[in-house]
């Protein structure tokens, strides 16, 4: 699974954001969880990746076998979840948030 900046212009329309045509898989910024992890994540992150943006344009849960996007906006509610419950590998997770160069939200890809 690949944890994704968006690198698209803020302000992109939803379903261009979602589109599989958006996203460019493997990019050496990403964070990446292996299939023997993602029970592990999905249990320490669900609560705090609860509500992103699907293909379908529907909003829920974290995918694992999907497109999950979060806006700005909700990265900045995800860095507060992270500080107040301290999942497993928060630290990293945290840090790489941070450091988007695009301000633009992420994707979880699953698998």
């Amino acid at each position: 699974m690949e944890i994704q900046y968006c690198s698209l212009p803020a302000g992109s329309s939803a379903r261009k954001t979602v589109s599989v045509d958006s996203i460019h898989n493997w990019n050496l910024s990403s964070l990446y969880v292996s299939a023997e992890d993602m029970d592990d994540f999905y249990a320490e992150y669900k609560d705090i990746l609860h509500n992103g943006l699907y293909n379908n344009l529907r909003e829920g849960v974290v995918d694992l076998l999907g497109i999950n996007y979060y806006s700005e906006e909700k990265t900045r509610a995800i860095i507060a979840e992270l500080h107040a419950r301290r999942p497993k590998g928060y630290e990293t997770f945290l840090a790489w948030l941070r450091e988007n160069p695009y301000n633009n939200g992420f994707y979880v890809l699953g698998i």
